[in-house]
């Protein structure tokens, strides 16, 4: 069974769940940007944010036989916050990014007014840049946040077959479905979908356009719940095929449309005695940094 996770939140967890993922059949992770839990208060967070998700995390789950591709955006939550709206003005030097698939997470939390700017301004960059987009449905009065964020996508230069609009469940499935957009179901513990009731979906909707992830953070979160979602499929009747499509081809068709998505586990080598950290790297005077990146009374490295 192969496994492409369209949004999982790397950063948040360790390479141990890289192992595991790998045993399990994941292959290719899509990592969104997101709320990190502790409220952000400028710009420059999000600039450190955005090149570990393009530079750091890419390598790191590579060492693990898994390629990694990032959304990047202004996430609703902050969009709230005016220290934070700069970010805005900043997402277009970052989406032009090879790693970068889509624009995302954005749609509402709150439903605020900020939100609707930050939202109708994402899509028209997704669509500046031949992206396609995203959508977070809110946790709260989630059908309402549907009807809105579908209003708003339809007013917009985007698509609706070029959004992907996530966190759906029984409630909203219909609604999204009709309007054209890509269909995403998180499989996460207590607050969203389980396997059984993915299933069940699966079952009343089809496979088609259904992109399943398991938005794994740093909540009470599980890397493996797409795979617990192909096992029930196969024990409950669906055909291998099927599951191939929502946890394989389905992805690949909607990320493939940046024209950016790599396949391809980039190779990587350890740097210092199985360390994949670089350490004891030369300064261009020959001589070793310390602990603190600078060299106080270095000594030259002798050649060979």
């Amino acid at each position: 069974m192969r496994i492409f996770d369209p949004h999982i939140h790397m950063t948040s967890r360790t390479t141990d769940d890289y192992e595991a993922m790998h045993a399990a059949g994941v292959r290719a992770v899509v990592e969104p940007a997101f709320w990190l839990g502790q409220p952000r208060t400028s710009p420059a967070s999000f600039r450190d944010y955005f090149d570990s998700l393009l530079g750091w995390e890419p390598y790191r789950a590579a060492q693990y036989g898994i390629t990694h591709h990032c959304t990047l955006a202004l996430n609703p939550k902050e969009a709230n916050d005016p220290r934070c709206t700069p970010v805005l003005e900043e997402l277009p030097r970052y989406l032009v990014k090879d790693q970068v698939v889509a624009v995302g997470e954005i749609g509402y939390d709150a439903m605020t007014p900020a939100e609707d700017t930050a939202l109708a301004v994402q899509l028209q960059l997704a669509a500046d840049h031949g992206l396609p987009a995203l959508v977070h449905t809110p946790h709260r009065d989630k059908a309402a946040g549907l009807r809105r964020t579908l209003d708003v996508v339809r007013e917009s230069a985007l698509a609706p077959d070029r959004v992907l609009v996530d966190h759906l469940n029984e409630t909203t499935v219909r609604r999204a479905k009709d309007s054209g957009c890509w269909l995403g179901f998180s499989v996460y513990p207590d607050t969203k979908m389980d396997e059984r009731r993915m299933v069940e979906i699966l079952r009343a909707y089809g496979t088609e356009r259904v992109l399943v992830n398991s938005a794994a953070d740093w909540g009470r979160s599980d890397p493996l719940g797409p795979r617990r979602v192909g096992d029930l499929m196969l024990a409950e009747g669906f055909g291998e095929d099927d599951v191939d499509r929502v946890l394989w081809r389905n992805p690949v068709a909607f990320y493939g449309r940046s024209g950016r998505l790599v396949l391809d586990v980039p190779e990587t080598a350890a740097t210092h005695e199985g360390n994949s950290v670089l350490r004891g790297e030369l300064r261009d005077d020959g001589l070793r940094p310390d602990r603190d990146g600078e060299h106080r009374g270095g000594v030259p490295v002798p050649e060979g």
